[in-house]
């Protein structure tokens, strides 16, 4: 019943209102001698646009921001951890929750303007989104396998 409830709602809006979640910038005429001031993408590309803007080169900027979606393909060769998950990697999960940060900095950065604490926000927000992966993953993996190796070599020389 929920479902047919959810449909019939949304094939009422899509009928009925299209306009109603639209932007109000939509309706005015293009120019197409002058750019808008300006242009945001929709949330869900604000990161990415960010990364975009951060870099100063027009190529890097877009080597950076599919590169920052094909990173994610480097993951599972950089994680040296034998656990695998965050349940019982307690400084696995405080990066986590940086790069959770971080990219919630680049969605606020990428919907403002290009002027300047933003760009050096988006910045050092991008290093650290490179770095997570590249830097961060690597080393706290290898210090988590370190420690658990100590602690079983502790506990065999205990009794």
């Amino acid at each position: 019943m929920t479902i047919f409830a959810f449909l019939l709602v949304l094939s009422i809006i899509v009928c009925f209102y299209p306009n109603l979640m639209g932007h109000s910038d939509n309706f005015i005429p293009a120019n197409p001698m002058s750019t808008p001031a300006s242009i945001v993408p929709e949330w869900y590309l604000l990161p990415f646009y960010a990364i975009l803007r951060s870099i100063p080169n027009k190529l890097l900027g877009v080597i950076g921001m599919f590169g920052s979606l094909l990173i994610l393909l480097v993951l599972p060769l950089t994680d040296f951890s034998r656990t695998r998950g965050n349940e019982f990697t307690p400084f696995s999960r405080i990066i986590f929750f940086g790069l959770v940060a971080t990219f919630f900095i680049l969605m606020a950065m990428g919907g403002r303007h290009a002027e300047a604490p933003y760009i050096l926000i988006g910045q050092i927000a991008t290093g650290l989104y490179f770095s997570y992966f590249l830097l961060f993953v690597p080393m706290v993996s290898l210090i988590e396998n370190t420690l658990a190796d100590l602690n079983n070599l502790n506990s065999k020389f205990q009794y």
